[in-house]
């Protein structure tokens, strides 16, 4: 990820359990996808990987993703980076925002940054760069989910996860995800983005209910 939004690793992350490096992979994965358009080396990579959850089964992640690995087949880089920057960018505003305190308050968004940036600093992550995008953009908080992931397995870290993922992307992904999917006109690749996003942080939000 870019300087924009990349957090700097303060703690250390240790060795994992395979499953629970598959999710920290895949939520690195959602969140380059989330902060920019996929370049040409991530499309190849993505379109090589379509059988790699045939074990999950019929799941609704194992058919999204390879949804999604069919689509960065066909797919052009040139035009995502128009479809990306049309969807998420925009000339004046955007058509859907990716700041994730647009979908937790209808006001005083300010001070769920705030928080957010105070939950930060005793995550011990820091901001990486002198880039002044705020902290509650999407791919920035799953970022930062990959990295609680790659802290362990353990009760503490578990905690640590479900407590951050319920505080600052349970009641956002949804209507993020569904604003995408409804969108009629300049999203082709990233609802299939969005289907795959949709269906991990079910599964995320399904097991930390019984955490």
């Amino acid at each position: 990820m870019s300087d924009a939004i990349e957090t700097e690793t303060i703690a250390g992350e240790s060795a994992l359990a395979e499953e629970d490096q598959a999710r920290a992979d895949l939520y690195g994965l959602l969140a380059r996808l989330w902060f920019a358009s996929p370049d040409q080396a991530l499309l190849d990579a993505l379109s090589q990987s379509e059988d790699s959850m045939s074990e999950a089964g019929q799941t609704a992640l194992a058919n999204a993703w390879s949804t999604l690995a069919r689509a960065a087949a066909d797919a052009d880089p040139d035009a995502l980076t128009h479809e990306y920057d049309s969807l998420f960018i925009g000339t004046g505003s955007a058509e859907i925002t990716l700041y994730c305190s647009h979908y937790l308050t209808d006001s005083g968004r300010e001070r769920v940054v705030v928080a957010l940036r105070d939950k930060l600093v005793e995550l011990g992550l820091g901001r990486a760069g002198e880039s002044g995008e705020p902290e509650d953009h999407f791919a920035a908080l799953l970022e930062v989910m990959r990295h609680l992931v790659l802290q362990g397995g353990d009760v503490p870290q578990i905690s640590s996860q479900k407590e951050f993922f319920l505080s600052y992307i349970y009641r956002a992904y949804a209507p993020l995800t569904d604003a995408v999917l409804a969108n009629g006109g300049q999203a082709h690749f990233y609802k299939d983005v969005a289907r795959l996003t949709r269906a991990l942080l079910d599964v995320e939000s399904e097991s930390f209910d019984m955490v």
